[in-house]
């Protein structure tokens, strides 16, 4: 037998030393969503909506903050289309009315989670103008929640049971990952917070 040649021990050793770092990388990716949604109001939903989010680019607490809100907007802009193809022929008035309203609040939460998202894209680096934009992004998820449970409080008004209890899961849905979304939102403010004195 020979001996191997020194060009192929180098490189046997530097393609074990890159597998090695990237495992690392990805490891260091995976911890900081597992890290920052084990507090999440739902924890589980949390790593299943964010679990790709640590094969990208979620290397920070405003990366998380953006791909939670970017889940968000995603659920709630799905929600809004089914909601306007929701059939009301022949339904009676308070159930035309609620879907109706339900439609609209979840149009807003669309325009909330957008301008959100915007705001977390463009966030400022000095104390006075970070703390706007993330008052802005605390603000309009919260409104976002509250839209979504409004949305749910006309529900009871909607007598096709199938509609009702889609409708229904569909909202519980978009408010959880929006929920999470300002637990992330909220976590970078105090991130932030810590490192500016």
């Amino acid at each position: 037998m020979g001996m191997a040649s020194p060009f192929s021990i180098l490189g046997t050793t530097l393609l074990l030393l890159f597998l090695s770092f990237s495992a690392a990388a990805i490891k260091a990716q995976d911890d900081i969503v597992r890290s920052s949604c084990v507090h999440a109001s739902y924890p589980k939903l949390c790593l299943q909506t964010l679990s790709t989010c640590s094969d990208h680019a979620c290397k920070t607490p405003r990366d998380l903050a953006q791909a939670a809100v970017k889940v968000s907007l995603s659920r709630a802009r799905r929600l809004s289309s089914y909601l306007a193809q929701v059939p009301t022929t022949g339904a009676n008035k308070r159930q035309q009315a609620a879907l109706r309203d339900c439609a609209e609040q979840i149009s807003d939460t669309v325009d909330d989670l957008s301008k959100t998202l915007s705001e977390l894209k463009h966030l400022g680096r000095r104390g006075e103008e970070f703390q706007w934009q993330m008052s802005n992004a605390q603000t309009w998820v919260s409104a976002a929640l509250t839209n979504e449970d409004t949305c749910l409080d006309g529900i009871p008004y909607v007598d096709d049971k199938k509609i009702k209890s889609d409708v229904r899961r569909k909202i519980k849905n978009v408010a959880k990952v929006t929920s999470n979304a300002l637990y992330m939102i909220n976590r970078l403010d105090e991130s932030r917070s810590r490192r500016d004195p």
